[in-house]
């Protein structure tokens, strides 16, 4: 059984997938009404896993409250914080809940977040992870090659790339790690600088990746001043060009020229060969999500 993102995507239908931030609380209520407001206006979502190493309530509580709302999630997983056997428990465990959308990341180290002392766990990186849900999902064994005694997990299989650090080949050649190791679909960075973004969409298309993966292109509003000065100097990874820069301070209304950027980046990336789809993360801002869709031209497909 396929999830309607992988049928979507197999289909050759240009995808948007949006994030949901869980709450800093037990409260379900919280991501309930953003499902409320973003129903129809994604094709799934993703849920994430204590991102920047801040504590929240659980990728996979969100993920199962989402789901209940008839809307299809993408439950995120940081290696960070579990080892193998947690892993592969959750992996197992979110299949079993009916949550077959997952994303592998290694996760933000935790000296960044909200509890610096805490021990990161770090058993295994995102790219042995994703190997590891390939061979629970097809040839039925766990990372110690003891096999399954039962029904093996239905895992549409995603990770994440950056291609705005370091050189494009070793972007490049890390991406086909991940492809090798079983991913289905990648998310990549926020894309701010276009022409870098096509410089690497060029490398992986001679390499043929982007007919061996799905790839959805990362897109973040930049709804002020402060988010954007914090995301260009403070955000590892992170490449927002001068040029970008200037739009924002010059701008008369930041939101408004945030609206239209965002939207501009959305319309150059739909002409990208290889490029299957964006997925959007509008911190703070999600009430904003389907007024992007909608204006982009998205969705309603």
């Amino acid at each position: 059984m396929k999830t309607n993102l992988q049928q979507l995507l197999n289909q050759g239908h240009f995808v948007v997938t949006a994030e949901i931030g869980p709450p800093k609380g037990s409260d379900p209520q919280s991501i309930v009404r953003k499902t409320e407001q973003l129903n129809g206006y994604a094709d799934a979502f993703n849920i994430t896993d204590n991102q920047t190493a801040v504590a929240r309530m659980s990728s996979l509580a969100g993920a199962c409250i989402v789901r209940q709302q008839g809307m299809e999630p993408v439950f995120q997983m940081a290696c960070r914080d579990r080892n193998r056997l947690a892993l592969q428990a959750d992996i197992l465990g979110a299949s079993a809940l009916g949550i077959h959308n997952m994303l592998f990341v290694t996760g933000d180290h935790q000296s960044k977040g909200n509890h610096p002392h805490a021990k990161g766990v770090f058993d295994i990186d995102s790219i042995q992870l994703i190997s590891i849900a390939k061979n629970l999902r097809d040839i039925h064994i766990f990372e110690n090659q003891e096999m399954l005694k039962s029904k093996s997990p239905q895992v549409f299989i995603g990770g994440v790339s950056n291609p705005f650090v370091s050189s494009i080949p070793l972007r490049v050649d890390r991406l086909e790690k991940k492809i090798r190791a079983g991913a289905d679909f990648i998310q990549t960075q926020s894309v701010f600088n276009l022409s870098r973004f096509e410089e690497w969409m060029d490398a992986v298309r001679d390499r043929d990746l982007d007919n061996q993966v799905h790839i959805l292109a990362g897109i973040t509003p930049l709804k002020s001043v402060k988010m954007m000065q914090r995301m260009k100097y403070h955000v590892p990874g992170v490449d927002i060009p001068d040029s970008l820069e200037k739009r924002i301070l010059d701008a008369e209304d930041v939101e408004e020229e945030a609206l239209l950027l965002t939207d501009e980046l959305i319309r150059s990336i739909k002409l990208i060969k290889g490029v299957h789809g964006v997925h959007i993360t509008a911190l703070f801002w999600e009430q904003k999500i389907p007024e992007i869709v909608k204006k982009s031209g998205l969705l309603p497909r």
